[in-house]
């Protein structure tokens, strides 16, 4: 059999692993041929890739980024006005020029709704799920998280200590778009003592009166991890970002001094963590054996903590948010944290 192997959207920790997953098992003991699709499905749209052997995906388990590269190209975008239309039989033509017997997709939650309208063409297609966010509906975790959370609390450890000799209240920005999964992991493990998600919005009022309680109690500091997509509804009259109108609203309610801190792309660059490698190795030796198995138009997923797929179809366009029972929030509730509701 011949395998393609593509890379879309984000980068994340954990990819490089994930191919050589695929790879190594594919080629050493299936005997299949792997090649490498370059720049996600922009480079399937080009026809654009390189054969990969043992040899050549051999040293990818601790690097970084994608050996293939990536882009954030949606070829079924717009199909319905018909400014897309041709894209779809590309892919159809290319496929077949490649000689491929099936196309492993690694990406997140737009990768995985591209790969099941891939799938539909007729295309034989194995998806891995990827992303620092977490939010991939059909897995209780994705590779890329655990390094994320370990980033960002690193993060926070080290906020700890200036906030404690100023005084000050910090409030730190983690990634995570609508979900707040590595807010509420970090926020945790790093012990900030107001947690704010995006699933569960944020009462002002009760995040100064959390950081007043404190102070009361001879704590003149506080951390606050805020997740990048909590929408506050006090309006700014200037244009602000969120995390610093929170900053400025607390410091007005509090009396204070307030500092912010963005952490950003730091968080999904550099090595994956050594958990995060072990994940993708399962994750990409796991979907080498769907293949060998004919059962296609899937996503590896871990559930329960076993390595297991679960139909596209039940994946695409779906995302897994935090809900307000997790048990993470229950814990951190009954020890005093807020999560400003």
């Amino acid at each position: 059999m011949r395998v393609g192997i593509l890379s879309s959207g984000g980068d994340c920790p954990g990819i490089n692993a994930t191919i050589r997953g695929v790879g190594k098992t594919a080629v050493n003991h299936f005997g299949m041929d792997v090649i490498g699709i370059c720049d996600g499905f922009q480079g399937l749209l080009n026809g654009e890739y390189i054969s990969l052997d043992d040899k050549s995906l051999s040293g990818l388990l601790s690097l970084g980024g994608t050996i293939l590269g990536t882009s954030r190209e949606k070829p079924f975008k717009n199909i319905l006005d018909g400014s897309n239309e041709t894209k779809p039989q590309i892919i159809i033509d290319n496929y077949k020029k490649m000689g491929l017997d099936c196309l492993v997709c690694i990406g997140g939650n737009g990768t995985q709704k591209t790969a099941y309208k891939v799938s539909q063409l007729g295309v034989n297609v194995i998806g891995i799920p990827k992303t620092i966010d977490n939010d991939v509906y059909g897995t209780d975790f994705t590779f890329g998280f655990n390094t994320a959370v370990d980033i960002a609390t690193e993060a926070i450890d080290r906020l700890h200590s200036t906030a404690s000799s100023h005084k000050r209240v910090m409030v730190i920005e983690l990634m995570g778009h609508k979900a707040g999964w590595i807010t509420l992991y970090a926020g945790m493990a790093g012990g900030a003592d107001v947690i704010l998600l995006p699933e569960l919005g944020c009462n002002i009022n009760k995040v100064i009166k959390a950081i007043l309680s404190r102070a009361k109690k001879d704590k003149p500091y506080s951390i606050v991890a805020v997740g990048e997509g909590l929408v506050l509804k006090e309006r700014s009259s200037n244009n602000d970002s969120q995390v610093s109108r929170l900053s400025k609203l607390i410091e007005d309610g509090t009396g204070l001094e307030t500092r912010e801190t963005i952490l950003g792309y730091v968080q999904r660059g550099g090595s994956p963590s050594a958990f995060d490698r072990n994940f993708a190795t399962r994750l990409g030796g796991h979907a080498t054996e769907l293949i060998a198995k004919g059962k296609f138009g899937r996503m590896v997923s871990i559930i329960d903590d076993k390595i297991t797929s679960v139909p596209l179809e039940k994946v695409a366009g779906k995302t897994k948010l935090v809900t307000p029972d997790h048990d993470l929030i229950l814990q951190g509730k009954r020890m005093g944290i807020s999560f400003g509701v």
